[in-house]
C-alpha cells in the first residue's frame, strides 16, 4: 500500500490567518485538492508544539492506566447511575473493544450547561478523576486544536472566495459541539469486526465522521487506513511524529453540496495497546445547516439545526447508543 497516497501539507503560511499571500494561496490549493480527491491529508508546521502533544498524550495514557473506579467517576449515567452526564465522559471497552473519553468545550461551566439544558452541552466535572495540572493541559490543547481547526475551516471559506468572518456564524465557543476524544485500544483479544470487503480484522469499524473536520494525533503504532473512493482499495496513513491527520466529515460534505465528501476510514486490529486523540470539529448546536452557506447569498435562517444533524449521524455508533 502506497505511503504517498495521503499528502503532507505544510500550513505555516496559514497560521496567522492571512490567506492572501502567494504562499497561502498555494497552500489553499493543496488543501482543496486533497479534500476533494481524498478527504484526508496530513499537516505539518501547524502551530501546536511538540510539548503540547507530549503533554496531552501523557494525560490520556495516565487516565487509562488509572483504576477502573477512577475512570468510572467520569462515566455517563448509562454506566454510572450516580452521574447526570449522558453524552460526555468515559466509556468502557466492553462497548466496542476500545475505551474512550469524550470531552466537550472546557469553557462550558456548570451554571451555563444547567441554564441551556441542551442534551449535548454538558458540564463534565474532570476534577473527579484528574488533577489540576492535567486539566490545564486539556484546556490548552482544546484551545489550540479548536483554533487550528477553525483556521482549516476558514481555508475552505477562502477557497470559495468568501470572507472568513463567516466562520463565526457556524462556530461559537461554549455553543460548539466539538469533541476532544481519547481512544484507547487495549490488548484486544479479538477484532471488533471482520471487513466484509476484504476479510481484514479491524479494531475500529469502517465509518465516516460527522463533523466539519477531524484533526487527529495517532501514536507510532498507526493502524489507520483510508479508502480510495474510486478503486475502493485501502491505504495506510503513515505515522509522522510532526504531523496531525485531517479528514473531512459529513457536515462539510452537506454544506459544500457534496464537493468535499466524507471518506471511509477504519483502524486495523492490533494486539498491542495504542491510543489516538481525534478532535471532532463540530459547529454550534443551533447552527442551521443550509447548503447556501458557501454562497454569496446564504440563508442563515433556514436549515436543520446541527444538533439534530449530529443526532442522526451518531446513531450508527455503538458507543453513543445511550
Amino acid at each position: 500500500m502506497s505511503k504517498n497516497y495521503i499528502p503532507t501539507i505544510n500550513i505555516s503560511s496559514l497560521i496567522n490567518n492571512n490567506f492572501n499571500t502567494e504562499s497561502a494561496k498555494k497552500t489553499l490549493l493543496k488543501i482543496k485538492k486533497a479534500s476533494i480527491e481524498i478527504g484526508f491529508f496530513q499537516i505539518v508546521s501547524h502551530g501546536i508544539s511538540k510539548k503540547n502533544i507530549k503533554d496531552i498524550t501523557s494525560v490520556g495514557n495516565n487516565f487509562f492506566k488509572s483504576s477502573n473506579l477512577n475512570k468510572m467517576k467520569l462515566a455517563p449515567k448509562k454506566w454510572n447511575k450516580k452521574n447526570k452526564n449522558i453524552y460526555r465522559g468515559y466509556f468502557p471497552n466492553d462497548v466496542n473493544g476500545k475505551e474512550g473519553l469524550d470531552i466537550g468545550d472546557l469553557k462550558v461551566t456548570k451554571s451555563y450547561a444547567a441554564k441551556l439544558k441542551n442534551q449535548y452541552i454538558e458540564y463534565l466535572d474532570l476534577k473527579k478523576s484528574l488533577n489540576k495540572k492535567s486539566i490545564k493541559v486539556l484546556e490548552n490543547y482544546y484551545d489550540n486544536i479548536f483554533n487550528l481547526s477553525e483556521t482549516l475551516f476558514k481555508s475552505i471559506i477562502r477557497i470559495y472566495n468568501l470572507d472568513i468572518v463567516k466562520s463565526k456564524i457556524a462556530f461559537r465557543r461554549q455553543k460548539t459541539l466539538s469533541t476532544l476524544r481519547f481512544n484507547f485500544y487495549p490488548n484486544q483479544t479479538k477484532p471488533v469486526e471482520i471487513s466484509k470487503q476484504d476479510g481484514v480484522a479491524l479494531g475500529c469499524e469502517t465509518h465516516v465522521d460527522s463533523g466539519i473536520f477531524t484533526v487527529l494525533y495517532q501514536d507510532k503504532k498507526g493502524g489507520l487506513q483510508v479508502q480510495n473512493r474510486n478503486n475502493k482499495k485501502w491505504y495506510d496513513v503513515p505515522f509522522n511524529r510532526n504531523a496531525l491527520i485531517v479528514n473531512t466529515g459529513l457536515a462539510l460534505e452537506f454544506l459544500s453540496k457534496g464537493k468535499f465528501k466524507a471518506t471511509n476510514h477504519r483502524v486495523l486490529w492490533n494486539k498491542t495497546k495504542r491510543m489516538s486523540i481525534p478532535f471532532f470539529f463540530e459547529p454550534s448546536y443551533d447552527f442551521k445547516m443550509n447548503k447556501s452557506f458557501f454562497t454569496n447569498k446564504p440563508n442563515h435562517k433556514k436549515g436543520l439545526y446541527f444538533e439534530k444533524f449530529l443526532n442522526k449521524s451518531l446513531k450508527k455508533f455503538v458507543e453513543y447508543q445511550r
